[in-house]
């Protein structure tokens, strides 16, 4: 076997494969990308086999294995992400077997490792009273807090990924009746998602005050740092947390301490099923692939409204012992009953 199965392969493998065939997006592939970055560091760091002579026989299964448990125990990597790893090497061994038959059996191999379970984490969302404070914190006399409140007012109101807000652009929005947003999710799926007058109003504000409604800036992007570059999921994160501390201050309740971009769409989403909307709009707003992904917010609606009935709960009934509880003799009790 030529040494250069594995590079052609694996060069292959992310640059036609997944953006021809299975049309991911970019960041699926950069996910990817990475998996391999660190797999090649592993083989480099701790089997001394660099790069260049990387080969299909040194990628066994045991290897794959104390790939990922190298992640886990030396890089401190959730099972999540473990996953996330292992879930890039199926897809690519996976793309082998067609490629080089010769490795079918090791690639078989390969794909009988399994993802591990993990602990399904609650959904950390705000209240609308909670959404409210977060928005009230940006300081509108200044450009920064006018693109705060625009921004994370948006990601509430639209229920986006934090991905699709860093790549919208001014003509993803259509600013006159009826007002939409156009966002692009996984896979580059496109959906049209609508606004509500109250959040045209602030990014009507935040675009004319950056000259982001002429012609020439149609194709710019929407929320930019300092470089004119596009926000990245650090910088937009570090806005979420100076505002949600702000309003923690003055509320500590209604502000979780762990808060994340995803929270707002949690709590988008949990706010609209709350309010009566099927299952299946908040789905087409969300962009899940299948109202199952969907139906998480319901069950956790559910074990909410239980746990407001039981702490609402009024005893009427009368506490006294069930008369066998006193009796000496259940049998005498249910003889008599």
């Amino acid at each position: 076997m030529k040494t250069v199965d594995f590079p052609k392969s694996l060069a292959d493998f992310l640059t036609k494969y997944l953006p021809a065939e299975r049309g991911m997006s970019n960041n699926t592939i950069a996910s990817y990308r990475m998996t391999f970055i660190l797999l090649i560091s592993f083989m480099q760091e701790q089997k001394s086999i660099p790069a260049h002579r990387l080969t299909f026989k040194d990628i066994t299964k045991t290897c794959v294995e104390e790939f990922l448990n190298h992640l886990e125990t030396d890089r401190k990597c959730c099972v999540s992400t473990r996953n996330v790893r292992l879930a890039a090497l199926h897809s690519f061994f996976k793309f082998v077997q067609y490629e080089w038959p010769e490795q079918l059996e090791e690639c078989r191999k390969i794909l009988t490792i399994k993802v591990k379970k993990t602990n399904r984490g609650s959904i950390n969302y705000l209240t609308v009273d909670g959404i409210g404070l977060l928005l009230r914190q940006p300081d509108l006399s200044t450009k920064k807090g006018v693109r705060a409140l625009a921004m994370l007012a948006l990601m509430y109101d639209t229920g986006a990924r934090v991905q699709e807000i860093i790549d919208l652009i001014p003509s993803s929005l259509r600013l006159n009746k009826p007002y939409t947003i156009k966002l692009i999710g996984k896979g580059n799926k496109a959906r049209i998602v609508p606004l509500m007058e109250e959040e045209v109003v602030h990014l009507k504000s935040y675009m004319s005050k950056n000259n982001l409604l002429e012609d020439h800036a149609s194709e710019y992007p929407l929320f930019y740092n300092t470089w004119k570059e596009k926000l990245t999921r650090a910088g937009i994160t570090h806005i979420l947390h100076k505002y949600a501390t702000m309003a923690r201050d003055k509320d500590a309740t209604l502000i979780p301490q762990r808060i994340s971009c995803h929270s707002l769409r949690h709590s988008k989403a949990m706010h609209l099923l709350q309010a009566g909307v099927n299952l299946v709009y908040i789905r087409d707003i969300l962009g899940h692939e299948s109202v199952t992904t969907t139906e998480v917010y319901a069950r956790v609606d559910s074990k909410q409204k239980r746990e407001a009935i039981e702490k609402a709960y009024v005893n009427v009934v009368k506490k006294e012992a069930p008369i066998w509880v006193n009796n000496e003799s259940l049998l005498d009790w249910l003889k008599n009953f």
